[in-house]
């Protein structure tokens, strides 16, 4: 007898459904084909414990059971629930009343026949939808992020006898239902951090408010306990709401993580992804035997914050580069490649040298000389040059620390900033791949920002006499750009190139001399 359904395998954020079939004839012996991994060729010990605990045998016949197509190679271990209900069918022991092949069915099965929650279940429904399959069979703790995707009968079982009840039609489960949109849009802002618990600090408030409008990256130079990490927190609740297709791609990248939970549904909030500066160069971004999604994936349309910037491994900094300038991640092996999107706003904070106090208004540096250039060289021109703003944090006095004037709520800000953001929708509709002020090109940076004669021989002044280099010519446009259109100005003002100068400080030759 043969039997027939249908699992998925997850490459990238993407999902390509998988055929398992399962044939029983004479003969001895259990057989795995079709380039199972370690994981998939011990579902056998995990299925035969299942059966037997059900009341169920595995036949002593040949069983073999087919993964197809038989060229691309299947990982995991959520292939076991359709693999055990392809043998019942073929053995004859149960009779099905609803089809399998109906069915796209995934779950790790425990020795008792419970079901483990398994990776990737909502690239999976989403395929398994395009394909018109009937519904999606798997673990209740993963159903209700299946059923973020509408249009699909997802049925959550706890066990493989629930399983094989429902297929007999002993048993009727309700299709999980969830109101994506309406608990999405209720979502949408609930940040847990606001800006309204920061005293003082309002330079470093307006530099972020600016970052978040033109989607530049910031880096933050201060010393120990000046707020850095306080701040970098607060980015993702003034920065435009997620869309609901930016939400949708982002909860695919969790959901290929497993990072999502038992009570996972659509992410309403941007990420926000802080990594140790422990972590290896894979970790942060991706890869591995099995590719997993890594930090700068994990925090796509999100804030990818990055403690004490000098302490990470010059390598794990370096391979960063081309994501930040591509916004994807490309991970290829000798016989295929995957793709992670990888649109993230990078913040980082740094000591300006050792011992944390160079340019400290009131305590002294004790590093020797040539320690702070030393320090500061660990990060590369080449990745700083990626970096818009650069903002010096000095500590809050103690008169502000404890003044109780209310400070404005992020929800302000974040209305000033999606003004900012519809400008530059509109200013770059006609242009592919660009949304915001941070993405443009050189080319374009000189037909969007032009500036006037005043304009240019303050920037020729600043240039000159801040010894800035020739790489913050075009950062300063993009820079002042976003001012502008924060300020809801169709030109660059002089003020407006102003206020986007201060923000090189780590430009200026002199800044560790």
């Amino acid at each position: 007898m043969l039997a027939k359904t249908f699992g998925a395998a997850v490459y990238g954020v993407n999902a390509s459904i998988i055929t398992i079939e399962v044939a029983v004839a004479q003969g001895l012996h259990f057989h795995l084909v079709g380039l199972p991994d370690s994981a998939v060729k011990e579902s056998e010990q995990r299925v035969e414990a299942s059966l037997k605990f059900f009341g169920y045998r595995m036949p002593r016949q040949k069983v073999v059971v087919n993964l197809a197509p038989a060229d691309v190679r299947k990982e995991g271990s959520a292939y076991d629930l359709p693999i055990a209900l392809c043998v019942l069918q073929a053995s004859e022991q149960v009779t099905t009343q609803r089809n399998l092949d109906d069915y796209v069915i995934m779950g790790e099965l425990a020795l008792d026949g419970t079901l483990r929650p398994i990776k990737g279940v909502l690239p999976i429904a989403i395929e398994a939808r395009k394909k018109g399959y009937k519904g999606f069979v798997l673990p209740v703790e993963n159903a209700q992020e299946a059923a973020i995707v509408n249009q699909l009968d997802v049925i959550g079982v706890k066990t493989m006898q629930e399983a094989v009840e429902f297929f007999e039609g002993k048993k009727d489960i309700a299709p999980i239902v969830s109101d994506t949109r309406d608990l999405f849009l209720s979502q949408i802002n609930a940040y847990d951090a606001d800006f309204s618990h920061v005293q003082g600090q309002e330079n470093i408030k307006r530099a972020m408010e600016i970052a978040a409008a033109g989607g530049h990256n910031v880096i933050m130079i201060g010393p120990p306990g000046a707020g850095k990490t306080m701040l970098a927190k607060r980015l993702p609740s003034i920065r435009p709401p997620l869309t609901l297709q930016e939400a949708l791609e982002t909860t695919k990248i969790h959901s290929v993580a497993g990072k999502l939970g038992s009570r996972a549904n659509l992410m309403a909030t941007r990420p926000y992804r802080s990594p140790h500066h422990t972590i290896s160069d894979a970790a942060l971004v991706g890869g591995g035997s099995f590719p997993q999604p890594g930090e700068i994936s994990l925090a796509h349309n999100g804030v990818l914050f990055l403690d004490e910037l000098p302490e990470f491994k010059r390598s794990a900094l370096e391979v960063m580069r081309q994501p930040l300038e591509d916004r994807k991640v490309s991970i290829s092996r000798a016989k295929w490649a995957v793709e992670f999107p990888a649109s993230f706003m990078l913040i980082a904070s740094m000591n300006p040298c050792p011992c944390g106090y160079y340019n400290h208004p009131e305590k002294e540096c004790v590093c020797g000389p040539g320690v702070v250039q030393k320090y500061l060289a660990k990060v590369s021109g080449p990745l700083l040059d990626r970096i818009d703003l650069h903002v010096e944090v000095t500590p809050v006095s103690f008169d502000q620390m404890t003044a109780n004037r209310p400070a404005e709520t992020s929800e302000a800000i974040r209305e000033r900033v999606i003004r900012a953001r519809d400008i530059q929708t509109l200013r770059f509709t006609d242009k592919p791949g660009v949304y915001c002020n941070a993405m443009m090109p050189s080319q374009m940076v000189k037909e969007v920002c032009e500036i006037n004669d005043a304009g240019r021989a303050l920037l020729r002044t600043a240039m000159d006499r801040l010894g800035l280099s020739a790489r913050a010519y075009d950062r300063i446009l993009k820079v002042a750009r976003t001012i502008a259109d924060l300020a809801a100005s169709e030109e660059i003002k002089i003020e407006h190139l102003a206020e986007a100068i201060q923000y090189r400080s780590l430009d200026r030759e002199s800044w560790a001399g």
